[in-house]
């Protein structure tokens, strides 16, 4: 059975680990967004596709970064000094994610901003994604954030000296090699992520 939540009012991560009812949500700010329970057959092979090649990079290099898929809680603390668990507004459930700094792992997921993220884009999650998350990994620091789409392509932001997103760049070429910055040496293959 499916909670009921007040969606006006403001919660804690505290309170978003009493909920049992296996609904996935988010918290930005405190306010609930709704997720979508299950992704499509497209989004989850771009899931795939992204995501392998980056474990298999650090695999062969034997790096310390690591990738995780949804659901992953991020927690996203808005500072340094507050970390504990009523005091955290913010949760995200990224479709995928590197952490490189292992001390930001713990048994419920990370504390911390990740390294990358990367989100692909659905009709439901469009404006979402584009606006209010690109927004807040901007403000958390994320240092790379691509933004998939399955009609569009790839388009990537890097975070700049001043800790704004720089101008974002489109891959939609089937040539295109799309670098991983966060991953030294990593490019994943337009091509290979688009075909079907």
């Amino acid at each position: 059975m499916e909670l009921q939540l007040d969606r006006n009012k403001r919660y804690t991560y505290a309170d978003y680990l009493t909920w049992t009812d296996n609904k996935m949500r988010e918290l930005l700010d405190g306010f609930i967004k709704i997720m979508s329970q299950a992704p499509t057959l497209t989004h989850a092979r771009l899931t795939r596709k992204i995501s392998y090649p980056m474990i298999r990079h650090i695999d062969k290099r034997k790096g310390k970064c690591e990738v995780f898929v949804a659901p992953f809680d991020v927690r996203l603390p808005k500072s340094k000094d507050v970390m504990d668990n009523d005091k955290i507004d913010t949760v995200v459930q990224p479709d995928i994610c590197i952490v490189c700094d292992p001390a930001k792992l713990d048994k419920r997921g990370c504390l911390g901003t990740p390294d990358m993220i990367v989100e692909i884009l659905s009709p439901a999650t469009l404006k979402y994604d584009l606006n209010e998350k690109f927004n807040l990994y901007e403000a958390a620091g994320v240092k790379e954030y691509w933004v998939v789409s399955p009609a569009m392509g790839v388009n990537v932001f890097l975070l700049q000296e001043n800790g704004k997103y720089g101008e974002g760049v489109a891959y939609e070429d089937p040539d295109d090699q799309i670098p991983v910055h966060t991953l030294d040496g990593l490019n994943i293959s337009w091509k290979e992520l688009f075909a079907e």
